[in-house]
């Protein structure tokens, strides 16, 4: 499945491929070349890569012209035999490219998930792989599908492949989720493209490493159409309410359209697809209320609003606000902006850069190039990076760090700061955080925010707020910053989950009120007591450095589609899953967050929730995920047969 176009080949014009090789990134073109060519012997010792976290670069300037020279021969001798299929490599051969590009880190567990992310053979492994009307033909199972972001795009997807009826729900006019609704100024992506997309869904055209909000929106209009799931689609449809009928064993849904009017339909099954990130969270600041000035959330941007000229406040200072922030500095007469916190900032050279034309180029004429570097990037910065974020036993400087590996990188980026503000050290007490690195989210920077805080209209300021005024906000100092506009770059509510649906499970068991402000699932999918609810990018499965939620939730639906298969070869009509699995998994999960430096850290984060435990993260690989949901083990499961429903629920209008 593509969005790009096939696959060229190689032209005779020497020159034309040389310049190419100039952009490209050297490493992962080896590999896909020694796959194609069959010749392992292209994989030397001397051009082994450095993979680090830390590494500027992954090769030396010496070694990366002996790489590009190596290469150079290699297309030529390619071109001129007119190899056009590349070969399958047995797993031996994965294994040596595995090492070359992992510097020999990553075990022979990798080999089947390097093997499903490649998509050597051509297959999508990720597929449901059966379709309801050959396993289970007469029987009724419908799906009901809250949010046609990232996540509900491909729960459509995969269960249209299945052959399981099923209608999406979202509250807006189009697809898209969070790209849809967050439209402020230098919104973007923070992993690179080349992982945050589908694996299946081949695009080896993506303007920049690290696309900007419309680009992302772009590509999510396009797989919907791709996919052909537009049609099952109800926007401007809110889910205000699902009730599971223990008689029936079905979810009743009370859903209400754009008009206000509601109605019930009912479902076999319920996707939550509404992600964590939704719900923007405004802080309780005295006087706010007074502010006479247009005042917004930096998810809710007022388009109409020009701010040329005008005073603008920025309230938080977390990864929106890096994004928007440079942005207004360039326009504002005067930015004053509000900090509570320090962020970490990672040195990001590329982060606003286009992928070089030769690049580009490339990885449209060399087979499996652009599924090699993909996987580099999962390599570098996802399973790669977590040593770096673990709590090391006994550590001797806990107020700084959390262990020898991750204090290297607090010097890292300490001195990323110091070199940025050299001319401007007064900066640096305001800049460089107390607390342990990846704490809280690292945000991305290509040196854009230091110089926005570096402008003569700009000003950070650190001391807290004491309180907002008709005209702007008094400082704790007692200083007060006359303002036209506040702006809230103050995060979200993620510790609601699936708010504000009400939702109701067997017994009448309210999900809000059992989980009283903490939210648990088992794989961050399930939920004892609510049968055939399925939530993705649920409890437990953000990611704070290693990692795309696109492939969590690549996980999840496959894990989803596996539960109702199980369902449907079985003769049930419901699976809830048992508590002692659940509990089981959480307290190991809990254990898993105690030794990473998000889950020891005392800086406000908003990966605690008001329990203090933190209820969002993911503490292991990414590499144990995808184990853990390739298919779900029917032992963790209670199935439901109800005696005497219909198998052919009725739906009544409201």
């Amino acid at each position: 499945m593509s969005l790009s176009t096939s696959l060229e080949p190689l032209p005779r014009d020497d020159e034309a491929i040389r310049r190419a090789l100039d952009d490209a990134h050297l490493p992962t073109l080896l590999v896909a070349l020694a796959q194609w060519s069959g010749d392992l012997s292209l994989l030397r010792e001397d051009l082994v890569p450095d993979t680090s976290f830390v590494a500027e670069a992954p090769y030396t300037e010496e070694q990366a012209a002996r790489a590009r020279a190596l290469i150079f021969e290699t297309l030529l001798r390619l071109r001129d035999a007119g190899l056009e299929v590349s070969p399958a490599p047995d797993r031996d051969a994965l294994r040596r490219m595995l090492d070359h590009l992992s510097e020999g880190g990553a075990t022979d567990d990798y080999l089947p998930l390097l093997r499903e992310e490649l998509a050597l053979d051509g297959a999508d492994a990720r597929a449901p792989g059966f379709r309801k009307e050959e396993i289970a033909p007469d029987t009724s199972f419908r799906v009901a599908v809250v949010g046609a972001g990232m996540s509900g795009l491909l729960a459509a997807h995969r269960l249209k492949q299945a052959g399981v009826p099923f209608v999406v729900f979202d509250k807006n006019d189009e697809v898209g989720g969070t790209w849809l609704e967050n439209r402020y100024p230098g919104c973007r992506v923070d992993v690179p493209n080349a992982f945050y997309s589908y694996s299946f869904v081949e695009k080896n055209d993506w303007p920049h490493f690290f696309s900007t909000r419309n680009v992302l929106l772009d590509y999510f209009r396009d797989c919907a159409d791709l996919f052909g799931v537009r049609e099952q689609i109800r926007f401007r449809t809110e889910v205000v309410s699902a009730h599971w009928s223990d008689e029936q064993n079905v979810w009743s849904l009370r859903i209400r359209g754009a008009d206000g009017g509601e109605q019930t339909l009912e479902f076999q099954a319920l996707v939550s697809a509404v992600g964590q990130l939704n719900r923007p969270k405004l802080p309780e600041l005295p006087g706010l209320e007074r502010f006479a000035g247009p005042r917004f959330h930096s998810a809710d941007w007022d388009t109409s609003l020009d701010l040329a000229g005008k005073k603008v406040g920025v309230v938080g200072t977390g990864a929106s606000a890096a994004q928007f922030v440079p942005h207004l500095a360039t326009t504002a007469s005067e930015l004053r902006i509000f900090q509570r916190t320090p962020n970490w900032m990672l040195p990001t050279p590329d982060y606003h850069e286009a992928i070089p034309t030769g690049m580009t180029w490339l990885f449209r004429r060399v087979p499996h190039y652009a599924q090699w570097y993909r996987f580099s990037l999962f390599w570098r910065m996802a399973d790669g990076i977590l040593p770096m974020v673990r709590v090391e036993k006994d550590w001797a400087h806990p107020e700084r760090s959390v262990g020898a590996a991750n204090d290297e990188l607090r010097a890292m980026l300490t001195e990323y700061f110091r070199e940025s503000l050299a001319a401007a050290p007064e900066l640096i007490e305001k800049v460089v955080p107390g607390y342990a690195p990846a704490s809280k989210r690292i945000i991305c920077d290509n040196g854009s925010w230091v110089e926005a805080l570096l402008r003569d209209n700009v000003e950070l300021l650190s001391d807290g707020i004491r309180e907002v005024t008709e005209t702007g906000i008094v400082d704790e100092s007692g200083r007060h910053h006359e303002l036209d506009v506040l702006i809230f770059a103050t995060g979200f509510q993620p510790s609601k989950f699936l708010s504000p649906m009400r939702i109701t499970g067997r017994g009448g068991l309210d999900l809000h009120e059992h989980w009283d402000g903490d939210a648990r699932a088992y794989l961050g999918i399930t939920v004892p007591g609510f049968p055939n609810l399925f939530c993705l990018y649920g409890p437990n499965t953000n990611i704070v450095v290693n990692g795309s939620i696109i492939y969590f939730s690549e996980c999840e639906v496959r894990y989803l589609l596996g539960c109702i298969k199980m369902l449907l070869e079985g003769g049930h009509r419901a699976l809830d899953c048992r508590p002692e699995v659940h509990d089981a998994y959480n307290q190991r999960v809990d254990r898993g967050n105690l030794q990473m430096a998000w889950g020891v850290a005392t800086v406000n984060t908003w990966y605690q929730n008001e329990k203090g435990r933190v209820a969002q993260n993911w503490p292991f690989s990414l590499l144990e995920y995808w184990q853990q949901t390739r298919h779900p083990n029917p032992a963790d499961y209670e199935f439901l047969s109800p005696a005497g429903a219909d198998a052919n629920p009725q739906q009544s209008a409201a």
